[in-house]
């Protein structure tokens, strides 16, 4: 069974920069397509960047677009959201997920069957 574990989430300033990890273990992250999601706070969980299995492709929703970067690690099975330029707006929960569906519809919270346990991200201005 696969299971994902966060890191990385912190207090940063306006500006800044972080590195998310999602970590996977009783599978390899290369059969899973993976989702990251965030949720500010009162707000519902949005899916803001996604990596396909198939030909790990990334898509970034526009308010991240050329701010955040996804990249794969096989070696430690590990799938990174680099976030660079962030704003007060990307403050919340951050959740990685995996599903190994393949088709459109990555960055919708239903199409995912695995879920990490978020981690927290405060940008402070």
């Amino acid at each position: 069974q696969l299971q994902l574990v966060e890191s990385g989430g912190g207090l940063v300033q306006s500006g800044g920069s972080l590195r998310l990890s999602c970590t996977g273990s009783g599978s390899d992250l290369d059969y899973y397509a993976i989702g990251w999601f965030h949720q500010a706070p009162g707000k519902e969980r949005e899916g803001i960047s996604c990596i396909t299995s198939v030909d790990n492709r990334s898509y970034y929703v526009d308010s991240v677009k050329g701010r955040f970067t996804l990249s794969r690690d096989d070696a430690t099975n590990t799938v990174y959201l680099q976030m660079n330029s962030l704003k007060p707006e990307d403050t919340g929960v951050y959740y990685c997920a995996a599903t190994p569906y393949g088709g459109p519809g990555l960055m919708y919270p239903q199409n995912y069957e695995h879920w990490g346990q978020g981690t927290q991200v405060i940008v402070f201005s």
